[in-house]
């Protein structure tokens, strides 16, 4: 059994986070979140210790590992901003880390989180769910197996809607969330790259703080892509039957469908971290290298 820390208790992913450490037999030490909403973890790990300062939750940990309570992991939940801070935190005490996306925001931080890694001898996880789903996964081995040379056309569509607390919460704020195409997109650009291989151009024709939208030039495939919080991007027929996400991923003019099979995925994604065979920092660089690029319209 190994003992966790979780940091960004109160976060919107965090419960899987929290499912994904009971179902596979560990238990939960502690968690962090500045706001104290965190009831969620009565369904999961009542005895955990609960911390809004982090100066508080820091010396819990070193008191826990003096005490011959170390900790194995530390999950982090927390805004896309934190997550270089807080993964070098995990580092110092002696933790492994498993990381929500995007990892961090910039491609260089992930070079000197390497470094780190390399100096503590932890290792660091990121959370890429959907290259477990087995319907992606089919894909991929469908498209290694297909015809040498091919190059598949693509377009990928993505909205979910959001209100009007998107834009005062930091999931708004372009420094602290990165943007839209990092925000939402990130997975499916990882999922396109893992599938189709790395980026030899890309343009962006729109890059507001609601819809992002361009073009890409994959080794494999050529990718019109956009995805937005705008609910007034929605199709006619999504609208009007009142749903307020519509996914559509087309390869050569046939739909692509993988709406189903997510529940699983992040106890899936610890089974396989926990086995030693979880995704590195050092597999997110591509996805990193493009989000970082659509921000800066370079």
């Amino acid at each position: 059994m190994k003992n966790f820390a979780l940091i960004g208790a109160g976060g919107y992913i965090a419960p899987r986070h929290m499912k994904a450490i009971k179902d596979t037999g560990n238990v939960l030490v502690a968690a962090l979140d500045k706001h104290d909403s965190v009831g969620i973890l009565d369904s999961y790990f009542p005895d955990a210790d609960f911390f809004t300062e982090f100066e508080r939750f820091d010396r819990h940990l070193e008191k826990q590992k003096r005490l011959g309570r170390k900790i194995d992991f530390i999950s982090i939940c927390s805004p896309n901003y934190l997550h270089d801070a807080h993964i070098r935190f995990g580092l110092r005490i002696g933790a492994d880390v498993i990381c929500e996306k995007p990892i961090v925001l910039n491609p260089w931080n992930i070079d000197a989180l390497l470094e780190i890694e390399k100096e503590t001898g932890r290792n660091i996880y990121t959370i890429l769910q959907l290259r477990l789903h087995p319907a992606i996964a089919a894909l991929k081995e469908k498209i290694e197996k297909g015809p040498s040379g091919k190059k598949y056309k693509i377009s990928l569509r993505y909205i979910t809607s959001r209100g009007h607390w998107y834009h005062t919460s930091w999931k708004g704020d372009i420094q602290k969330s990165g943007g839209i195409a990092t925000n939402i997109g990130v997975h499916f650009f990882d999922m396109l790259l893992w599938i189709f291989g790395n980026v030899t151009s890309s343009t962006v024709s729109e890059h507001s703080d609601q819809t992002a939208s361009g073009h890409l030039e994959l080794e494999k495939a050529s990718v019109d892509w956009m995805l937005s919080i705008d609910a007034n991007k929605l199709p006619p027929e999504a609208a009007g039957a009142g749903k307020r996400t519509f996914r559509a991923l087309t390869i050569d003019g046939e739909g692509f469908e993988f709406s189903d099979g997510f529940t699983e995925l992040h106890t899936k994604s610890y089974e396989e971290i926990l086995k030693g065979n979880g995704f590195r920092i050092s597999e997110t660089i591509e996805s990193i290298k493009l989000v970082h690029q659509i921000r800066e319209n370079k």
